[in-house]
């Protein structure tokens, strides 16, 4: 096999790819790029035990067809120290011994042998399929993704819940104590369904999402999706199980509302929690009519900070305590300059929310709240 190909578009492709490759596989084949060259067409799948991504990119000169594999590592770090130029790659059929020639020099390995490259499994005959516009896929997957857990004992924490309706799709994403709800009126199903993807290809879509422009199509059955991108595709191993009931969670009328300035409020956050004791990063909220003053102590080390910032509230004053890390994370993934708290009394969940939506989209961030010391 033969053929010439820009060492620069190889590489950002390769790049592109080369994301989903984790740094310690069980199965050695998976630290290789897979290249299936078909006449002028080169498919270059990376994949680990879960996910796997797909690209391709014409080529010339174009001699036999085939399938093999190269060490990621070292195909990745000698291009990227290439300029722009042809690279001629001369691959041996039969001993796959692998030449890489340009301008000055050459690179000489062995490839591997493609055939003990691991399958994807095929989608079932009755899997379900959706479109998403790419750009509101991005917006989903961006608004969600920070809540989601790291819990081996819960696996189905640990992804995004996709629920699928004929009126919305529905992201939702928890760890058990943030909970971020976020619902696109402009994008449907047909019917009613839901997967969980998990943590890692939903990384990758927020990678790629943004050279997208038209829109993303994920078929899925109970075990597998494949998402086909413009000229990506990913396909990654579903989380299995059963999702919380999250609109359970959801407190419904809590009577406190308090409006502030997004990121007034968040920066005066930033500044008290650097007070706050580490292990629990806990911050105290005291909210009267015409302020919120947050304040923290960490008593092993007689530090304290409070800061006051405006806002505007009817109700009876109360206080209540959060963790300030977890709060700081909520505000910076709501898109507005005002948010509302709605809150309650100090046992109950606060919620976090837009003062307005953007159009078509229904944004909400739940927050548990701490004990406070006094």
């Amino acid at each position: 096999m033969k053929f010439i190909v820009s060492s620069s578009s190889l590489s950002s492709h390769l790049q592109v790819v080369g994301r989903v490759i984790a740094s310690k596989n069980t199965i050695p084949i998976l630290d290789c790029f897979l290249f299936e060259l078909h006449e002028n067409r080169l498919t270059i799948t990376a994949a680990d035990s879960e996910t796997r991504m797909i690209t391709s990119l014409e080529v010339q000169e174009a001699g036999g067809s085939g399938v093999f594999a190269i060490p990621s590592k070292n195909l990745l770090d000698s291009l990227k120290e290439l300029p722009d130029q042809p690279v001629t790659f001369d691959i041996n059929d039969e001993t796959l011994e692998l030449f890489v020639y340009y301008e000055n020099g050459k690179y000489n390995f062995i490839a591997e042998h493609g055939d003990e490259y691991p399958q994807a499994k095929p989608l079932r005959e009755d899997a379900a399929k959706i479109m998403i516009p790419a750009e509101h896929l991005l917006t989903g997957i961006s608004r969600t993704l920070f809540a989601t857990a790291d819990d081996d004992l819960r696996p189905v924490m640990n992804g995004i819940y996709f629920d699928i309706s004929g009126s919305d799709i529905t992201y939702v994403a928890s760890d058990g104590h943030k909970l971020v709800r976020y619902k696109d009126f402009s994008a449907k199903g047909h019917e009613q369904t839901s997967f969980i993807l998990p943590k890692k290809p939903a990384n990758l879509l927020r990678t790629v999402l943004p050279k997208e422009l038209g829109s993303v199509t994920i078929g899925f059955d109970d075990s597998n999706a494949y998402i086909q991108l413009g000229k990506i595709e990913i396909i990654s191993r579903l989380i299995e199980g059963r999702y919380p009931n999250y609109n359970g969670v959801i407190p419904k009328g809590n009577p406190y509302k308090v409006t502030v300035d997004r990121l007034l409020f968040t920066n005066a956050l930033k500044r008290v929690t650097v007070f706050a004791n580490p292990t629990s990063s806990l911050v105290k909220l005291s909210v009267s009519s015409d302020a919120v003053i947050v304040s923290t102590q960490d008593i092993d080390y007689s530090t304290s900070a409070d800061e006051k910032v405006a806002c505007v509230y009817d109700g009876e004053p109360l206080s209540i305590g959060f963790k300030g890390t977890y709060l700081i994370e909520i505000l910076n993934n709501i898109p507005s300059s005002e948010v509302v708290l709605e809150l309650a009394d100090p046992s109950r969940a606060g919620l976090m929310l837009p003062v307005e939506n953007e159009e078509n989209e229904d944004l909400l961030m739940l927050l548990m709240p701490m004990m406070l010391n006094d």
